[in-house]
């Protein structure tokens, strides 16, 4: 999205609504039709990566395969739907806290979502990760997302590997690393 590409490279302080119709070649009133704030617009730009992002995941789990390989099915969508999606990114990381309460509320029911997804794999894969004396499920799984959210700092498509070649890289970190966790 133009405006995502705004926001991201001016912030949302310098980012002007006039910047934003410009960029995305459409007038300023039909702009604010849409999206009356830049708060609505930043909402709708991360709401909707996270929708988009959480409904592609939900449909890659097949509870049929087995969850080493549903680990990595689940890695590779995620750096898919992670192409072109660096400036809804930036924009995640920067504007999110101006959002309002209950914005920031939808937000993060989404991202339990996605992370949830995550989570219920990996506790298949080794279910002493789900334990009350040693509760290491969440922080094995934010490691994992740790590698697949800052992706798009350094990776380049076209560079020396390719996203599905990152995307077994980061699944067997994770595997050879969960194993031996107790």
């Amino acid at each position: 999205m133009g405006a995502a590409a705004v926001f991201a490279e001016k912030g949302m302080d310098k980012a002007s609504m006039a910047q934003i119709a410009s960029h995305c070649q459409v007038s300023k009133a039909l702009l604010y039709h849409y999206y009356p704030s830049k708060d609505q617009l930043i909402f709708a730009i991360i709401h909707g990566h996270l929708l988009d992002l959480e409904a592609s995941i939900a449909m890659a789990i097949d509870p049929r395969r087995p969850p080493e390989e549903l680990l990595g099915v689940l890695v590779g969508v995620t750096l898919d739907k992670y192409r072109g999606a660096d400036d809804a990114h930036r924009v995640q990381l920067v504007c999110s806290g101006t959002l309002s309460v209950e914005q920031q509320a939808e937000i993060r029911a989404v991202e339990r979502k996605i992370v949830r997804h995550f989570a219920e794999v990996l506790a298949r894969i080794n279910p002493r990760l789900d334990t009350p004396e040693r509760p290491l499920l969440m922080p094995v799984t934010m490691s994992l997302f740790g590698m697949m959210n800052w992706v798009y700092m350094w990776f380049r498509d076209g560079g020396l590997i390719t996203r599905a070649d990152y995307a077994e890289v980061a699944t067997t970190l994770i595997l050879e690393g969960i194993r031996d966790v107790k």
